[in-house]
């Protein structure tokens, strides 16, 4: 039985992990750097290279033990080669090469978003062509998967991302970074009471941007009224109108595509809401992510890896890591 260990460094998380092709799961480890960044709002990338730096040596010895197994008992090194924050792609990137040349293994370069997708397998066998809604905070993509070497991107967002604007939204609310889950947490005690403008957007793409403007021109409103804000209310009123525009194209993609099944990938698909939407509305077969490993994490990158090993699809030393790399333009 073959296995890989893998290694995650996109952002804001130094993860390895040890999985074998019977997708049993021997190790996985992540070094967080989230209580840091916390208190700068966001990710601020320097720091976050800085840390990896750090980190990555510790996180793969432990991914090791945890599996009991040497480098020289793997039969690949994955590592993430894009997209993210170019100073830390370089880190995972400069791991796993020396590993691969030290150990003479071949090397594997991963989009980072295909992990995502993958990840899934471990709920149940993909079945192609489906359709993945790909949320998080640096993505929002529909992408219509063919198999498992063929990714069309059919529907992005012209602005931000929705987990970026969960965040810039929760800044506006005086709420501490990552913002999705405590605007999730304080949509559960919220009310329908303000209404925010929803961007029309053509086809299956997403606009957030007016959607965050809106929240503001409320709260402007309400300040020149001397009026309270309820924070819950305005948590409440964001969350279901960014979440129902993804819900709305999804179901607009699953009428015109002939797809056997839907998968939802990314951080965003750890929000409780979203997963209700998902579960209410769609009605062809889905898959909804294990919650432990909708954040950035190795397993995903070793998952994806298999598919890269079984087709040949491997790296080379000079293979440069991409801050941006679309999935639909890959070779990884």
């Amino acid at each position: 039985m073959r296995k890989i260990l893998a290694i995650e460094s996109s952002c804001d998380e130094t993860a390895c992990a040890i999985v074998s092709e019977d997708l049993n799961v021997l190790s996985s480890v992540v070094s967080s750097q989230i209580d840091v960044h916390s208190s700068f709002g966001g990710v601020v990338p320097e720091i976050a290279s800085r840390m990896h730096v750090e980190a990555i040596s510790l996180v793969i010895k432990q991914a090791l033990k945890e599996a009991n197994l040497e480098v020289s008992d793997v039969d690949a090194i994955a590592y993430t080669i894009g997209p993210g924050l170019i100073g830390c792609l370089h880190i995972g990137g400069i791991a796993a090469k020396s590993l691969a040349y030290f150990y003479n293994k071949p090397l594997i370069g991963v989009h980072h978003l295909k992990g995502h997708i993958f990840i899934n397998e471990l709920i149940e066998e993909l079945k192609y062509p489906l359709l993945s809604l790909v949320v998080s905070g640096g993505h929002t993509e529909l992408v219509y998967v063919k198999d498992d070497m063929h990714f069309e991107i059919i529907g992005t967002t012209h602005d931000d991302a929705i987990g970026e604007s969960y965040d810039k939204v929760a800044r506006l609310m005086d709420l501490q970074y990552p913002g999705g889950p405590k605007i999730d947490k304080l949509a559960k005690e919220g009310k329908p009471h303000y209404t925010l403008t929803s961007p029309k957007v053509d086809n299956y793409d997403f606009s957030f941007s007016g959607l965050k403007s809106s929240c503001l021109q409320l709260k402007q409103r309400l300040d020149r009224n001397n009026e309270e804000l309820v924070i819950e209310d305005l948590a409440y009123a964001f969350q279901e109108t960014a979440l129902k525009q993804l819900i709305n194209k999804t179901k607009l993609a699953i009428e015109n595509y002939d797809v056997k099944q839907f998968i939802l990938a990314g951080g965003v698909a750890a929000n409780s809401r979203l997963r209700e939407l998902v579960q209410e509305e769609i009605k062809i077969p889905y898959i909804l992510p294990p919650l432990k490993y909708c954040t950035d994490n190795a397993t995903m990158i070793a998952l994806a890896g298999f598919h890269n090993l079984r087709n040949n699809k491997f790296a080379d030393y000079d293979s440069e890591s991409k801050a941006s790399l679309a999935i639909d333009s890959s070779n990884y």
